[in-house]
């Protein structure tokens, strides 16, 4: 419908921005096929700037469906956030495909501590992170509630928040910042709106008063190269430690169940 931030606007076009596929006998991934034509098609027209080897330790689905969810916390951390080893990280919205992902992804590049945030309490607890803060915005007061059960958890120290749902629980996060997190830097990286809601009112002091670093990450505020190398560190990761995600499979005549299938397990469209 071309309402993505990085949609071409240009219609009609074929659908699909990324895939796995062949390229002279091998195996590869690859990104922004030129529109308008898109990757859910027999043929795509790839720029060969923009296409990843995929390792031999990792199927076609995997890789198609790893590649997007686990290259937006790794360049979010490694490219946006300039995370090191042993620094400590939150996880706002770590109970889809890409916050999952990113608890593990944390751990692998060395994070010393995980924290993660969320609305299901129940699948925070399978994520086996060092702690999980569970919040319902819904309620009369549940902003304020969720800020101040942030409070530990920032008197201890974060020094990268990867936000997958924007929205009144990014506005609580940055608030209990302000308010608990001291003289430690804390940059806040936007990875996503899952939440739905597009805008927030943030307090002018809540930066004044704090060392706290908005980030986004994504198409244009990381460069193409850096997307890339991220795909290929999660490929090299995943095939190294067998790393798998949740997919529904769907045949290219299905097309129509896959649009409408939910967001996990994540959906891989094979055109054959």
């Amino acid at each position: 419908m071309g309402n993505h931030y990085s949609a071409s606007k240009i219609f009609p076009n074929v659908p699909g921005t990324d895939g796995v596929g062949m390229l002279n006998s091998q195996r590869v991934y690859f990104a922004m096929p030129s529109a308008p034509f898109g990757s859910l098609a027999e043929q795509a027209l790839v720029n060969k700037h923009l296409i990843v080897p995929v390792p031999d330790g990792i199927d076609d689905i995997t890789a198609a469906a790893i590649a997007n969810p686990g290259m937006s916390s790794w360049v979010a951390l490694v490219g946006r956030a300039r995370f090191v080893k042993g620094q400590n990280v939150l996880i706002n919205g770590a109970t889809g495909n890409a916050g999952s992902l990113a608890v593990k992804i944390a751990y692998h590049l060395g994070a010393k501590k995980v924290v993660v945030t969320g609305r299901n309490p129940e699948k925070l607890a399978k994520l086996n992170a060092d702690a999980a803060i569970n919040f319902d915005m819904t309620k009369e007061n549940g902003g304020q509630e969720f800020t101040d059960a942030l409070k530990d958890t920032f008197n201890e120290g974060i020094d990268v928040v990867l936000d997958y749902l924007w929205g009144d629980s990014a506005l609580s996060i940055m608030k209990a910042v302000a308010q608990f997190g001291g003289d430690r830097v804390t940059r806040f990286v936007s990875i996503g709106a899952a939440s739905g809601q597009a805008e927030i009112n943030l307090p002018s002091a809540a930066l004044r008063s704090s060392k706290l670093e908005l980030i986004g990450s994504g198409v244009k505020s990381a460069s193409m190269k850096e997307l890339l190398l991220a795909i290929k560190g999660v490929f090299d990761w995943a095939a190294a430690d067998k790393i798998t995600i949740p997919t529904t499979t769907f045949e290219l005549e299905n097309i129509e169940a896959a649009f409408a299938a939910p967001l996990t397990p994540r959906a891989v469209v094979k055109v054959n």
